[in-house]
């Protein structure tokens, strides 16, 4: 087969669907997306065969922004009895390398929510079948290919693979976290999850130690400073607006009742700049450039808003625009940007210095 399905927040179809042709065709992979809009996925077409491989090989998975999750097809599945799909998708799965682990999945959109429950009835028996089948380890193993099941409808669907060195570790590519009661708004969820996604808990620790300095811009009421305190950081919180009173009797934070673009901290020996302010993504990505041209931070983590539409090429001429700024300022930098479950019309970036 020469398709690729790919994961993506429902109603980003189209962004997700011209950033995969346009990463595709640098790596002489050529094709042509489909999709329905809504419905949390497209279907990437290649026109050589083995292509569809070579991409979920060849091209990285965190390269791409609107993009969760992806498998390479092996077989398309059509009108599969509803008496018995185990022994329809067992006939379609010669193609399948052996894997640690079987996902039966299907589209986020509105339209696939109660698939998806169907989805987690199929699960059990089409794994102990495999498993017998030797499809699937006896027990659940992460470096190793990963069965994908992704169903269209109860009859039809794809079957294929990920690999465990350049695909999402997670189910649909979601990593599902839990809301900390204490936190002031569940915004601290997008802070939570893009340190998870950018640094290994290896780099966390040592990026993230007790008792280093950050500034978090737009904290009001305090998600994300939240999210910083509890790892240990002290933080300028700076925002018009009130801080959460549990956050200002932790002794770690300095509220700066100010403007975050005119604000500018007194002490240089900032570690971590954070910034989830409601702008005009242009206007973030430039005040985030300035931050780095004068080293007043070393890392950061920051949302871009995103317009109603053309949203993938607003998102390239931010990260353009941001660029341009760090290489006419000298500095160093690494920089990966992300589309995460927990945003919205929004996108995640993180900016490292590497002076």
């Amino acid at each position: 087969m020469n398709k690729v399905v790919l994961h993506c927040r429902a109603g980003f179809e189209k962004d997700c669907a011209a950033e995969i042709q346009e990463l595709a065709n640098e790596y002489g992979i050529f094709g042509y997306p489909r999709l329905e809009r809504n419905s949390g996925f497209i279907l990437y077409e290649c026109y050589q065969s083995g292509d569809a491989e070579r991409l979920i090989r060849e091209v990285p998975l965190r390269s791409l922004i609107f993009t969760r999750a992806w498998f390479a097809v092996v077989a398309e599945l059509k009108e599969m009895d509803p008496t018995d799909r185990v022994s329809a998708v067992l006939a379609a799965a010669e193609d399948l390398p052996k894997a640690g682990k079987l996902w039966v999945e299907s589209g986020e959109g509105d339209a696939y929510h109660s698939l998806l429950t169907f989805c987690r009835k199929l699960t059990v028996p089409l794994r102990q079948a495999m498993r017998q089948a030797g499809l699937l380890t006896k027990t659940e193993k992460e470096n190793m290919p990963r069965i994908h099941l992704f169903l269209t409808d109860n009859q039809n669907g794809y079957l294929g693979y990920s690999r465990s060195d350049n695909g999402s570790p997670h189910y649909m590519g979601i990593e599902r976290l839990k809301f900390p009661p204490e936190a002031p708004s569940r915004s601290t969820l997008k802070l939570d999850e893009a340190i998870r996604y950018f640094m290994t808990e290896e780099q966390e620790a040592e990026r993230l130690q007790s008792g280093m300095r950050a500034v978090d811009l737009g904290a009001c009421p305090g998600g994300w400073t939240y999210q910083l305190v509890r790892r240990g950081l002290f933080v300028h919180a700076v925002d018009n607006g009130p801080m959460a009173d549990n956050l200002m009797e932790s002794g770690q934070v300095t509220h700066h009742m100010e403007d975050g673009f005119k604000f500018e901290p007194q002490r240089k020996n900032i570690t971590w700049l954070v910034c989830d302010m409601i702008e005009k993504p242009d206007r973030v990505a430039q005040l985030m450039g300035s931050w780095f041209a004068r080293r007043w931070c070393s890392e950061a983590i920051f949302n871009l808003k995103l317009p109603m539409k053309q949203r993938y090429a607003a998102v390239c001429e931010c990260l353009s625009q941001l660029t341009e700024i760090l290489d006419a300022s000298g500095v160093g930098f690494e920089i990966q940007a992300k589309h995460l479950y927990h945003d919205r019309e929004e996108i995640t970036v993180y900016l490292r210095r590497r002076d």
